[in-house]
């Protein structure tokens, strides 16, 4: 992700709030420390599908306003 987001592509990675300081902290190391990260609920592992669902639907509007961002 992060060498995508050096070539100028949009990206963005989906994490829970748990892995927020982790992933911060990747972006940075990796060299991308604006690496946008976008937060679902916690956890993610064995939900239901219709769980899975919520959490995307969680996430939608966030990568909704990273693609309006990028196109101002």
């Amino acid at each position: 992700m992060c060498e995508l987001r050096k070539r100028g592509l949009v990206t963005a990675v989906i994490c829970s709030e748990p892995f927020l300081k982790l992933g911060k902290t990747q972006a940075r190391v990796f060299g991308v420390p604006d690496l946008p990260l976008l937060l679902i609920p916690h956890p993610l592992g064995g939900l239901s599908l219709e769980q899975v669902q919520g959490r995307a639907g969680h996430a939608i509007p966030q990568v909704l306003d990273l693609i309006k961002e990028h196109f101002k």
